[in-house]
């Protein structure tokens, strides 16, 4: 980039209702002294106005591919050349698509096969149609060819439903590019290029969610997991090529796609399932929250209220990465283990103890971790450690996938 005239950018703005947040960015680009150009794909127009745009940046709008009036000096090459970096947000998933299959069939996706310049897409969709293997293909493959994939976010959506797939918030995305441009710190969010298939034939089992161990008829001992690590991790092995089973405790989630999924309930069952499916895998990652004891009586009718107190007698559960590992000595394993104290002292320990590949651990003191839309995760392995600072549990997922992958091909090339 010029960083001696102040920096350019071309913001593309493509239709979902996240449309109108590009008029915040819009803003806070301008205000931080760069030049703005606003080109909208004809469904964004549905939106919000590019009259809009025009009044924040001082300039014309563009959205037309075939504008007499800038054809006659190859608008869409001018445009393509003209910026330092090129941002579309939202993306959507049909914007995403084009982008990966190269096709020009508007201004916004035309411009962006003929520029060098760095391109930077904020997704912004349904969390279904986030989650589809269709789209996380398209980010894969895009993310290969260096495109630098801002968010999303999770929460919240317009459509009335909670999860990945919400428009990072501009102020986020503001400083991500930033970032980028003065390159004097990191991108929060950004993820390193995914190979599409580089776990292209190898099955990797995820087991997620908590367990249930029944008291009586009506009550259970279970955790505070509400599956969402688990799952992302497993949709994230999906994005790399794996061939997926996901074995997993009574949850609220959608069935991510492209994947096997599994329900069990106690402990005795997950351990079954999990030795039955791992010894045909190459990769089992322990992401379930598993109840480490057990009513040693079940009652067979609901038990009463009587007394001011009531003791209950408890029976240890086996260890399912224990036995797993016990069963198949050679098999690639990663564990999660969730910590109010002494974190890396835990992991290390389950490390050599278990004889695993890989330790996740992540702090739960003060409320965090179960049940959030955000994580943190301490990586431990033989020989090296690493950090996967807080983010969405999707992004999560992804960076830990990463060192995964890397991790399995050192050892299993």
């Amino acid at each position: 980039m010029n960083l001696s005239s102040p920096p350019k950018l071309l913001l593309g703005v493509t239709g979902g209702i996240a449309a109108y947040k590009a008029a915040e960015l819009v803003r806070l680009f301008i205000k931080a002294g760069w030049q703005v150009q606003v080109v909208m794909t004809a469904h964004a127009a549905e939106f919000i106005t590019p009259l809009t745009f025009q009044a924040l940046t001082g300039r014309e709008t563009r959205g037309a591919l075939f504008d007499p009036q800038h054809e006659a000096a190859m608008g869409h090459i001018e445009l393509a050349r003209w910026p330092d970096a090129i941002l579309i947000a939202p993306a959507t998933a049909n914007t995403l698509a084009k982008l990966a299959q190269g096709m020009a069939d508007d201004l916004l996706s035309t411009l962006c096969l003929a520029t060098d310049k760095p391109l930077f897409v904020a997704p912004a969709m349904n969390r279904l149609m986030w989650a589809h293997a269709a789209t996380q293909a398209n980010i894969a493959t895009l993310q290969k060819r260096g495109v630098v994939t801002l968010g999303p976010g999770s929460g919240a959506q317009a459509c009335g439903e909670t999860g990945d797939g919400r428009l990072m918030e501009p102020e986020e995305i503001f400083k991500a590019i930033e970032a980028a441009q003065s390159r004097a710190s990191p991108i929060p969010h950004l993820l390193p290029p995914i190979p599409a298939s580089d776990l292209s034939g190898l099955h990797a089992v995820v087991t997620a969610g908590p367990t249930r161990e029944p008291l009586d008829p009506v009550r259970f001992i279970t955790s505070r997991s509400s599956g969402k690590q688990g799952y992302a991790v497993a949709a994230a092995l999906v994005a790399r090529g794996a061939r997926v089973t996901l074995i997993s405790g009574p949850t609220q989630l959608d069935t991510p796609a492209g994947l096997t999924r599994i329900d069990v309930e106690s402990v005795e069952q997950m351990l079954g399932m999990s030795l039955a499916v791992a010894a045909e895998a190459q990769i089992f990652i322990g992401a379930a929250a598993t109840a480490d004891y057990r009513a040693t009586h079940i009652a067979p009718e609901k038990i009463k209220k009587s007394g001011e107190s009531m003791s209950l007698m408890l029976t240890k559960n086996p260890d399912v990465l224990a036995r797993v590992r016990e069963a198949l000595p050679k098999l690639f394993m990663v564990e999660f283990t969730a910590e109010t104290e002494n974190l890396a002292e835990h992991a290390q320990t389950l490390l050599a103890r278990k004889q695993l590949d890989l330790v996740a651990a992540n702090s739960i003191a003060d409320g965090k971790g179960f049940g959030a839309d955000d994580n943190a995760l301490s990586l431990f392995w033989q020989g090296g450690s690493a950090e996967i600072a807080t983010a969405p549990k999707a992004e999560t997922a992804r960076a830990l996938v990463e060192h995964i992958t890397t991790l399995y091909r050192s050892k299993k090339p």
